[in-house]
């Protein structure tokens, strides 16, 4: 049995779902004046149906609210005798189509019209068709005339759509009632009764704020895509952080440590008397292992290291080198620090796995790579008529000797109309096989006649 709570214009759609909440925990919101309720075991505790739609109109009248009440075996019929009929109404099960056949046909508009989203979500989308002006054509002006006719020639000439509000007009539902879940907040706050200064007292706050977020987290099978901290401070201003966090988490000791390091990094400028913790809920991770590949660290224990580089090198200092688009040699940038995607994971398997994708050890192609050194080694090149014959290295490990092959100079130069040495350059490069069996890439700068070993060739 469903109970359908229509509201008078202008009534507060949060006071009308409070009223529905009170007596089921399953409520299905349709609008913004109007609710359905599932009465499922609510004879036992008010009575019969009559009972409980006095109860129902009499709270909402105490809270303010002009309601009408349909109940009927289904929220359809519910719904649409609600919206002709005021105060109560009761439909007995079986009865829903001779309820409603004397209705208006125009009354089915009420499926198409907006329904409440959830939050984040995008509104339900409306069906395309509408077979009303078509039905009026026809000389149909109630629900009853479009039941009473034959389903196979309604769905020859409307399709399915008419058979669907046909359904409708009988008093069916077209799906079983999901309820709407209330709006929950993941946030907690505590205030002081003394100010604290420094991360060591905060961080005994930030435990005892965690742990039942976290708590709160794991009933709803939830995670925190993002951290936010906001810091009271006593001269009234607010310090607030925000933390992206790589994957949805909700171990209050990893949350804690990640908000003391970021905060470790940006300091509150006074000291704290109310400290907010929330989260931004995501759904819960589902991790699903290979047998082939090596395990990736899980987030928790890879965003406590990167935080902690992070405080301890610097944001610009930690993450992923990329290459960019510039001639410059060695130029690259910093992006955020993630692990392969699964995909990536996936080809690998498949290499693995498919014979066809492994190479003949026959026919392998040798590659030919350029180690570079994180710095260019100072070196002292002798040269005969321009080209090197000899270099000289002062590093252990690299003795140098003399030239025996040599590919070059290959010219580069760029950035000069840029007032900056780090990224303007102008130098011929060289690569020379030396006597003590290397082969280095080596460049000399134009501007100011100094060599350098870049790289080793392997």
């Amino acid at each position: 049995m469903f109970a359908c709570v229509f509201a008078a214009e202008g009534s507060r759609s949060d006071v009308l779902v409070s009223v529905g909440r009170d007596f089921s925990p399953r409520v299905d919101v349709c609008g913004a004046r109007e609710v359905t309720l599932d009465l499922a075991g609510l004879n036992r505790l008010f009575g019969d149906a009559k009972t409980i739609a006095g109860e129902l109109r009499r709270t909402a009248a105490d809270r303010g609210l002009r309601v009408r009440i349909g109940i009927a075996a289904t929220r359809t019929a519910a719904r649409l005798v609600t919206r002709t009929r005021a105060g109560i109404t009761i439909v007995d099960a079986g009865h829903e189509a001779e309820a409603l056949a004397d209705l208006p046909i125009e009354l089915l508009r009420i499926f198409r019209e907006p329904r409440e989203s959830e939050p984040n979500e995008p509104p339900e989308p409306l069906e395309p068709t509408e077979p009303i002006p078509t039905l009026r054509r026809w000389g149909l002006r109630t629900l009853g005339e479009l039941a009473a006719l034959p389903s196979d020639e309604v769905a020859a000439r409307l399709g399915q759509a008419g058979v669907d509000w046909q359904r409708l007009a009988r008093g069916d539902d077209p799906a079983p009632l999901t309820p709407s879940l209330p709006e929950e907040r993941f946030e907690q706050s505590l205030d002081l009764e003394w100010p604290i200064e420094g991360l060591e007292p905060l961080s005994f706050v930030l435990a005892r704020l965690l742990e039942p977020l976290s708590a709160h987290l794991q009933r709803r099978d939830r995670g925190a895509a993002v951290l936010h901290v906001r810091l009271h401070l006593v001269t009234k201003e607010v310090h607030e952080r925000s933390l992206q966090l790589p994957a949805p988490m909700r171990d209050a000791r990893t949350l804690r440590t990640l908000a003391l390091l970021d905060l470790e990094s940006h300091p509150p400028s006074a000291a704290i008397d109310r400290v907010v913790v929330a989260v931004d809920p995501t759904p819960g991770r589902v991790i699903q292992f290979s047998l082939l590949t090596r395990p990736l660290p899980s987030p928790e224990h890879l965003s406590t290291l990167i935080a902690r580089l992070s405080a301890l090198m610097g944001e610009e200092r930690v993450g992923s080198p990329v290459t960019v688009d510039s001639w410059h040699p060695g130029t690259f940038e910093m992006k955020p620090f993630a692990p392969a995607s699964g995909s990536r994971d996936a080809g690998s398997d498949q290499r693995i796995t498919d014979p066809r994708r492994i190479p003949d050890p026959g026919s392998r192609i040798p590659h030919v790579a350029v180690r570079r050194f994180r710095f260019p080694l100072p070196a002292r090149v002798q040269v005969d008529r321009g080209i090197p014959i000899r270099i000289t290295l002062d590093r252990r490990g690299l003795p140098g000797g003399r030239v025996e092959n040599y590919a070059g100079p290959w010219r580069s130069s760029g950035g000069w109309w840029i007032d900056d040495a780090k990224t303007s350059w102008d130098r011929d490069e060289w690569d020379v096989a030396l006597s003590d069996g290397a082969t280095y890439r080596v460049y000399r700068e134009r501007d100011t006649d100094a060599w350098f070993i870049e790289g080793v060739v392997d």
